[in-house]
């Protein structure tokens, strides 16, 4: 009689589970949550690189981005992808980039970067496409002077 017992408890308990567990499947799959209406671009982090700029170093660039390579944005000391789009004007011009204008400080934006800050404002380190201490601070003096 134990054993019945027993194995009808344990029955009844698997099923009793199973039909809870599907009928939470059975209403998610009814009901799916609500999803907030927020665009990607609402949510995206601005790509913002100083490399080591003020912002009022920053502003400086923007000035003169502004007036000869057509950057169009605001003057707000944060140097996103427009920004650097209309640095890559003139590296792409006079200082050998050769990759897209797109904004993006990569190795080649940094090479090309580094070969005017060598040859203008006293930087002394490799062309390595590597944002150390020293392209920092030849940038530093590239924004001073301008």
């Amino acid at each position: 009689m134990r054993a019945l017992t027993r194995t009808l408890v344990s029955v009844t308990t698997a099923v009793g589970i199973a039909a809870g567990t599907l009928g939470v499947a059975g209403t998610a799959a009814a009901a799916p949550a609500a999803q907030p209406a927020v665009s990607a671009a609402a949510v995206a982090p601005r790509a913002v690189n100083n490399l080591g700029l003020t912002s009022a170093q920053a502003k400086k660039v923007q000035r003169d981005i502004k007036a000869n390579w057509g950057y169009k944005g605001a003057i707000d000391g944060l140097l996103g992808t427009e920004s650097w789009k209309g640095i890559q004007r003139p590296l792409k011009k006079y200082n050998g980039y050769k990759g897209k204008i797109d904004g993006i400080v990569g190795k080649e934006t940094v090479k090309a970067l580094q070969r005017l800050l060598k040859a203008r404002y006293g930087y002394t380190g490799a062309i390595d496409g590597i944002v150390g201490s020293g392209t920092k601070a030849a940038f530093k003096r590239l924004a001073d002077q301008i």
